[in-house]
């Protein structure tokens, strides 16, 4: 074909070149048959290197290493000692010989030409492979972050690799006792290292790239006092899936949802193996799942499952949300142009986390939590007066329209218990049932509090059960409203909404995560002095496991150096638990001041542990 076509571009050409020709023993010649036989023969040469002619088959042969250049391993080098996170290179201290695989492919042939039979052509192309393994530092590490090859970071879930800590008690690598026989293979121990099983070199230029890797080790015991930890951020939409979930971008093109590190997995998956690294007793998470509140006013206020954009398509996971789909579920504002929020969770990816979090030992508190989706520039009433209402508040803001202390409130009036029935809904257990691990609702049209909560009690169910459930948290706008001089609606709606989960999760601990200035009591600000301990009803309830409370002040005011207070007064380490316990103890509000004697002794009084428990239907006042 070659030689056709440059026989044509050669006419044309010498035509151009040579419009008269040339005369050669007498005879003209024109320029364009010197310059379609010129073409004629490049054109052949370019077949033949191609096709190797008709009927012969052209062999062409790839590169080929004839020795292996790795990363030198040098003699006597000292082991490193890490503390915190450090990147280092290591050394190479085990390898094979590299492993050659050789890969033969062929193409055309049997076919026709242009009068001709096609030619065959058949390639020969060298892989390499290497097994080795790279000593990093002196053991036992936390855990192995980021690696980087000739400086570009790799992905771990791409390569075939296992990380020894350096304990006393680790075993040897399997594929080093498979090489080595199970008497010559050292297991390295009190040394941290990585075993490479089969990694492919073509892209490092057949050869070890040069490595680092970023290490951790923990330098001090804190981290292994911490017993339990809150996981955030609450929203989005597939945060939580153990599996890596994509999202189709054009005709073809995919980008991650949840996998932005390469370590090896999704954000879930290496988020949780770093806290098992670094807080190792660590065994129980609090989940944080999040619906939306559309409005402070309880009567108009709904909670729904959002998303953030209803034209994502994701593989393999599709979002779902009690038995909505991305076309009909509620889509979170915007804020400068992007969502002001991520969605929430699918329903799957929650039951698939507590699911991975069980298989590791780790005990799960599942907790419905409500972020408010009050856009900037709205035009909602506010209960606290005003023409409009604060942008993404507090869900501790949410209360009757309008507030106690507002002219004309409800509170203290039926009218009040009206608009926290509204919020709080009658869906029923019963409302719901499970088909696999999907949660079917089957009760009134409404998106209320009940709704939520008893779907994340349904979704706890799907995932063979949770160790606690939270009721919800920090609703002090709602639990300090009253229908009438002391009776407290919400309080109640509570008591009958924990005694409905125990029933969805018996063995499950029940609690509401009071805010601490909800659980110091109810102090209307009317002038009376009144305090009424509003949520001893719900603490004393057979179906509330522990009292709860959500506290953000500091438990110390520890300053650097020697000179401050704490540290003259004898405390040398802000761990101490006599000085953090007395801090506790020490009377003061967050702000600082302290607290008014009645107020104080009746804390007292209720830390003791041989203070009688109260019940009843009302509050108790002092």
């Amino acid at each position: 074909m070659a030689t056709l076509a440059l026989a044509a571009a050669g006419a044309a050409v010498g035509g151009a070149v040579l419009p008269t020709g040339v005369t050669l023993l007498g005879a003209t010649i024109s320029g364009a048959t010197i310059g379609s036989q010129l073409g004629a023969i490049a054109g052949s040469v370019v077949d033949q290197a191609l096709l190797g002619g008709a009927g012969k088959t052209k062999h062409i042969e790839g590169p080929r290493l004839s020795e292996l250049h790795i990363t030198a391993s040098t003699e006597g080098a000292p082991v490193p000692r890490v503390y915190g996170r450090v990147r280092l290179g290591g050394q190479v201290i085990w390898a094979t010989q590299f492993e050659e695989e050789v890969v033969t492919s062929s193409s055309g042939g049997g076919g026709k030409g242009i009068g001709t039979a096609a030619p065959a052509s058949t390639s020969t192309e060298y892989r390499y492979y290497a097994n080795f393994a790279v000593a990093l530092c002196e053991g036992e590490i936390s855990g192995l972050g980021r690696v980087w090859a000739d400086g570009i970071e790799i992905d771990r879930a791409q390569i075939t690799h296992r990380v020894y800590l350096g304990g006393e008690t680790q075993e040897a690598d399997s594929l080093i006792v498979a090489r080595e026989g199970a008497e010559n293979a050292p297991a390295y121990r009190g040394t941290a290292y990585v075993v490479f099983e089969r990694l492919a070199l073509a892209a490092f230029g057949n050869r070890l790239p040069q490595l680092s890797f970023e290490v951790y080790r923990a330098v001090e015991a804190f981290g292994e006092a911490i017993r339990a930890v809150v996981l955030i951020p609450g929203s989005g939409e597939f945060a939580y899936s153990p599996t890596p979930v994509t999202q189709l971008v054009g005709l073809a093109g995919q980008v991650p949802e949840n996998v932005h590190t390469r370590q090896g997995g999704s954000d879930w998956s290496v988020s949780i193996d770093q806290l098992e690294a670094t807080l190792p007793n660590a065994r129980n998470v609090s989940l944080v799942v999040s619906w939306f509140g559309t409005d402070l006013r309880a009567g108009e206020c709904e909670l729904k499952p959002g998303v953030e954009n209803r034209d994502k398509i994701t593989n393999p996971v599709s979002w779902k949300v009690a038995g909505q789909t991305r076309a009909t579920a509620y889509m979170v504002s915007q804020r400068e142009g992007r969502a002001a929020y991520g969605g929430t969770p699918s329903d799957q990816c929650v039951v698939d986390a507590i699911r991975d979090l069980k298989e590791r030992g780790i005990g799960v508190t599942l907790n419905p939590f409500i972020l408010m989706d009050v856009a900037e520039n709205n035009e909602l009433p506010s209960p606290y007066g005003g023409a409009s209402q604060p942008a993404y508040p507090w869900r501790g803001r949410i209360t009757v329209h309008p507030a106690a202390g507002q002219p004309e409130s409800p509170d203290k009036t039926t009218a009040a218990a009206a608009q926290i029935a509204a919020f709080v809904g009658t869906a029923a257990p019963d409302d719901f049932t499970l088909v696999g691990d999907e949660v079917v609702y089957s009760g009134p049209d409404e998106w209320s509090f009940r709704r939520m909560v008893l779907h994340h009690a349904y979704l706890a169910k799907a995932a063979g059960g949770v160790d606690a459930f939270l009721l919800s948290s920090e609703l002090r706008g709602l639990t300090w409203v009253r229908d009438s001089a002391s009776t407290y609606p919400f309080v109640a709606a509570l008591i009958a909404l924990a005694a409905d989960v125990k029933v969805v999760l018996p063995e499950a601990k029940i609690v509401y995560a009071a805010d601490w200035s909800e659980y110091f009591g109810h102090q209307p600000a009317d002038g009376s002095g009144d305090v009424y301990f509003h949520l001893d009803p719900l603490w004393s309830s057979s179906s509330i496991d522990a009292i709860g409370i959500d506290v953000y002040w500091p438990l110390a005011d520890w300053r650097d150096g020697r000179e401050h207070l704490d540290y003259l007064a004898g405390v040398r380490a802000i761990y101490e638990l006599p000085y953090l316990t007395g801090n506790l103890r020490g009377g003061k509000a967050s702000t600082g001041t302290t607290l008014p004697p009645r107020i104080a002794r009746a804390r007292s009084a209720r830390r003791s542990p041989t203070a009688p428990a109260r019940r009843g239907c009302s509050a108790t006042r002092i």
